[in-house]
C-alpha cells in the first residue's frame, strides 16, 4: 500500500495532464496547473479517507462501509476542486470557465470510481491482514497447547516407572544390598540420559532401542531370569521416533506377562521399516482369566494421545487379544523415506 498510492497519484496526474493537453487542447501551462492541483487535492483527500478507514472500521457491511466512504471522500474531493478553481482566476484560457462547469460531471465520475476502488481495496486488505493475524495467533495458541500437552504426557510417564522402581529397591534393601546399589546405579544413569532427551520430538531408533536397554536392565534387577525380551530388527539406520515411546510399552508388557506369574516370560519385539513406515509390535504372553494388574491404563492412553498430536492421526496404535497373548502395535510415519 505504502508504494501503491505513489505510483496511483502520478498515474493519475499524468492521465490527467494527457487529457488536458492532447484531447481538448488547453495550454501546456493551464494544463499541468489544472492536472497538478486537482491530482493533490484527490491525494489529500484520498489520505483522508485511509485514515477514517483505519481509525473506524467495522465488522458488518464492509463493502458498503467502504463505498460509503469512499463517495463521501470523492464529493468533497470534487466540490474542493471545483471551489477553488472557481475562486482563483486562471489566465491565459477565455473558456477555462465554461469548461470547468461542463467537466464537473466527468470530475465527479473520475473521483468516485478512484475513491470507491481505493477504499474498498484499503478495507479488504485491511480485513485480510486482521484474518491472518488472528488465525496466527489461533496458530501460535494451539501449537502451544500441542506442546504443553506432549510435554504433561511425557512428564507422566517418569513417575510412573520411578516409583516402581524405588519400591524395588526398597524390597531389596532387606534381601539383596548388593542388587539394590546395583540397580540405584542404573537407575542414575537411565534418569540422567532421560534429561538429555527431553526436548526431542523424534530421535533415531537405534538411540530409543539403547535407552530401552538400559530400562529393561533395571527391570532384570527386579525380576531376575523371568524377564527375557527378544528383538527382531528390520530397519534402517536413519529411521525415527519420539523419545519414551517404547517404555511405556514394555512396561505395560511387563506388567501383563510377570504379574501373578512364577515362570519364565518372553516379550517379543518387532521392529520393521515398510512403506514408509516404522511398524512395531510388542508381543507378550496374556491370560484372559487373570485379572489386569493395576495402573495399565494410562501408558498406552497417554501413547495413543501423542502420536495424535504429534501425526495427526489416530490410527497409529493398536492392540490385539489372543487366549495367550496381548499385542500391541506402533506405526510411526517416516517422512524422509
Amino acid at each position: 500500500m505504502r508504494w501503491l498510492l505513489p505510483l496511483l497519484v502520478i498515474l493519475v496526474w499524468a492521465i490527467h495532464f494527457g487529457l488536458l493537453f492532447f484531447y481538448t487542447g488547453m495550454p501546456p501551462g493551464i494544463s499541468l496547473i489544472d492536472s497538478l492541483i486537482s491530482t493533490l487535492i484527490m491525494a489529500t483527500f484520498v489520505w483522508l479517507m485511509l485514515l477514517t478507514l483505519n481509525s473506524y472500521p467495522t465488522r458488518v457491511g464492509l463493502t458498503l462501509y467502504a463505498l460509503l466512504i469512499g463517495s463521501f471522500f470523492s464529493l468533497a474531493s470534487g466540490y474542493t476542486t471545483w471551489f477553488l478553481f472557481k475562486t482563483i482566476p486562471v489566465k491565459g484560457y477565455e473558456g477555462y470557465d465554461h469548461w470547468l462547469y461542463a467537466s464537473m460531471p466527468i470530475r465527479y465520475i473520475a473521483n468516485w470510481l478512484v475513491f470507491c476502488w481505493i477504499s474498498t481495496f484499503a478495507a479488504l486488505q485491511n480485513e485480510a491482514e486482521k484474518i491472518e493475524t488472528k488465525f496466527l495467533k489461533q496458530t501460535d495458541l494451539t501449537t502451544m497447547h500441542r506442546e504443553a500437552e506432549l510435554y504433561k504426557l511425557r512428564q507422566q510417564l517418569q513417575p510412573h516407572f520411578l516409583y516402581n522402581s524405588l519400591n524395588s529397591i526398597s524390597a531389596l534393601t532387606m534381601i539383596a544390598p548388593e542388587k539394590a546399589q546395583e540397580m540405584i546405579s542404573k537407575l542414575s544413569d537411565f534418569l540422567r540420559s532421560s534429561v538429555k532427551r527431553e526436548a526431542q520430538d523424534l530421535i533415531p531408533i537405534q538411540e530409543e532401542l539403547s535407552y530401552i536397554e538400559a530400562y529393561l536392565s533395571i527391570e532384570s534387577v527386579r525380576f531376575g531370569n523371568r524377564l527375557k525380551v527378544i528383538f527382531d530388527k528390520g530397519y534402517t539406520d536413519d529411521a525415527m521416533i519420539p523419545p519414551f515411546l517404547l517404555q511405556p510399552v514394555l512396561e505395560n508388557a511387563i506388567k501383563f506377562g510377570l504379574y501373578g506369574t512364577i515362570g519364565e516370560v518372553t516379550i517379543a519385539v518387532n521392529i520393521a521399516l515398510t512403506d514408509a513406515m516404522l511398524q512395531i509390535s510388542i508381543s507378550n504372553p496374556y491370560d484372559s482369566d487373570s485379572q489386569i494388574p493395576r495402573g495399565t491404563g494410562f501408558g498406552l492412553e497417554g501413547i495413543a494421545r501423542r502420536l495424535h498430536l504429534l501425526y495427526g492421526r489416530a490410527d497409529l496404535l493398536e492392540t490385539l487379544k489372543t487366549t495367550n497373548t496381548f499385542t500391541t502395535k506402533l506405526k510411526i510415519p517416516q517422512a524422509h523415506v
